[in-house]
């Protein structure tokens, strides 16, 4: 009886193992299935958090986006503005300049015809002062332009081969008298090589590099040397004058800065006594015209020692190099006869008193009706014809220089006057064989061209 009770006992004590095992499997199941709800919730709560998130940021790149569509509006619309003040502000000055040149010309013209005649000491020194001042204005209204038409965009460089001999060659002829008369040496080196560049825009940045040179340079000399760099040459100007302070080697290129101590346009209280001061737009023009050309420029200086301005241009074919044209010597125009038009009384009179101060016999006029005038009276029969461009009522002197012409049956030869500087002149001159001449008039250079034009 106490076996069948023990085997019971052990038979239900198997069962309830086997039932605290089954029961432990199924809450292990069931706390399985509880953790992966738990997870499935957790990751659907992280779901529609992210979404919020990404929402939000899409929202705020949208907006960032939309604003900056906005200031790319707003830029657009600043540069086009800033494109039409600047063909404005060219257009003006062109315009402006025209008007102040003109009476400009004139006095030039009657300062030159007043020093022809016998005068006092005292007298040619005046003369000499109005003369210094007129040159001074002239290069400040020219260069403004200069720089405006540089910041328009406007100059388009036309690169050709261009044989540095020729270009060194004229450089010192220019500026050795001034050098000499400071006691400086003007030296050239590497002069026989040819390079590819716009022979205007390069000579007159060598131009106003060498007069820098030699203007702020107290002894010593100034060097211009040309040295093959690979496929390019490097053009250096160098000067022993006082040299430039770092501080100042970005500033001396902006316009009319002038240091205290440095050179060029930066040093205009470092002048030579007796020497005119510089206008400070000498180095500012300089480094517009090479970013027109894409001609790296370059400056290196120690104060106290000198200055070096480097400018890197692409070699070009020696066989094609631009030459100069020789300027013939000039001398007295006995009996030549010209005809004057120009509507400006002043640059009229003070033109024929040049001229017949020179021996020429002159008649002038103020448009094409007072030439037919002269040719129907029998007075007109010209060697040459010195013809302003704009006359009148809109007129043009190159229709003068076409009646006379047709008259003639002849190509006289004719010199066209204007103060106004545009391509298309040049193209409309250049077309009937004429020369130009821009205003104001620079007597030596008009009688130059007189006499090569009349041999």
């Amino acid at each position: 009886m106490i076996a069948m009770a023990g085997a019971a006992d052990e038979g239900l004590l198997r069962r309830i193992e086997k039932l605290e095992r089954i029961n432990a499997a199924l809450m292990a199941h069931v706390e399985r299935s509880m953790d992966q709800q738990g997870g499935a919730y957790s990751l659907f709560q992280t779901a529609i958090m992210l979404e919020g998130r990404v929402r939000s940021r899409t929202e705020e790149l949208t907006g960032l986006m939309r604003r900056l569509e906005r200031s790319n509006e707003a830029l657009v619309a600043a540069k086009e503005e800033a494109e039409t003040a600047n063909r404005s502000k060219t257009r003006f000055l062109a315009a402006a300049s025209h008007d102040l040149l003109q009476p400009l010309n004139a006095a030039r013209l009657s300062v030159s015809a007043l020093t022809d005649l016998p005068l006092t000491p005292d007298a040619v020194a005046i003369a000499g002062q109005v003369e210094r001042g007129l040159q001074t204005i002239e290069d400040l209204i020219k260069t403004l332009l200069d720089i405006s038409k540089l910041d328009a965009g406007i100059v388009r460089p036309v690169l050709k081969p261009v044989a540095l001999r020729d270009l060194f060659g004229g450089l010192v002829a220019s500026f050795k008298p001034f050098a000499e008369r400071k006691g400086l040496r003007l030296t050239v080196r590497g002069s026989g090589l040819v390079v590819t560049s716009d022979v205007v825009l390069l000579q007159r940045i060598l131009q106003n590099l060498v007069s820098n040179a030699i203007r702020y340079s107290e002894s010593g000399g100034v060097l211009i040397a040309a040295r093959r760099r690979g496929e390019a040459c490097r053009i250096e100007v160098v000067d022993t004058g006082r040299g430039i302070d770092a501080g100042e080697r970005d500033l001396v290129f902006e316009e009319f800065y002038r240091g205290g101590g440095g050179k060029g346009v930066a040093a205009g209280e470092s002048v030579t006594r007796g020497e005119e001061p510089g206008l400070g737009l000498g180095l500012s023009i300089v480094r517009r015209m090479a970013q027109a050309l894409g001609h790296p420029l370059e400056l290196a200086s120690r104060p106290g020692r000198g200055t070096r301005m480097s400018l890197t241009v692409p070699l070009g074919t020696e066989e094609a190099g631009e030459q100069a044209r020789p300027v013939p010597i000039a001398t007295r125009l006995s009996g030549a006869r010209i005809l004057i038009v120009e509507n400006d009384q002043s640059t009229a009179d003070a033109l024929q008193r040049l001229l017949r101060n020179w021996d020429a016999e002159v008649s002038a006029y103020r448009d094409l009706a007072g030439v037919a005038a002269g040719v129907a009276a029998g007075t007109v029969a010209p060697d040459l014809l010195i013809l302003d461009y704009h006359l009148d009522e809109g007129a043009c002197g190159l229709d003068v220089a076409a009646y006379l012409r047709n008259i003639a049956q002849a190509a006289l030869p004719v010199i066209v006057t204007t103060a106004d500087y545009s391509p298309e002149i040049e193209c409309e001159v250049a077309g009937i064989g004429a020369e130009l001449v821009h205003k104001p008039i620079k007597p030596a250079q008009l009688r130059s061209l007189l006499t090569y034009m009349l041999t």
